[in-house]
């Protein structure tokens, strides 16, 4: 039996679907490492993209990790003084 003619379309489809979703996952990772890990990135990110930081605030306050959000405002507070 001969394959359907969408049959290989629909497989590469799927799989540049998949890949984008990787990409995704790891591009969200990524920027979640550099974010938990530079607190002058994440000023830039405040200045550039407020709604993706305060995300990152709240996702950390949820999984316990209190504190971050004060550090950050008291550290650019004194910045800007």
């Amino acid at each position: 039996m001969p394959p359907k003619p969408l049959e290989p379309l629909a497989k590469k489809l799927m799989k540049g679907l998949i890949a984008l979703e990787l990409l995704g996952i790891f591009g969200a990772y990524g920027l979640f490492h550099k974010m938990n890990s530079s607190q002058d990135f994440r000023n830039t990110i405040k200045r550039r993209f407020p709604s993706v930081l305060e995300v990152y605030y709240r996702s950390n306050e949820w999984a316990g990790v209190h504190g971050i959000r004060e550090k950050d405002h008291d550290a650019w507070s004194l910045k800007q003084e």
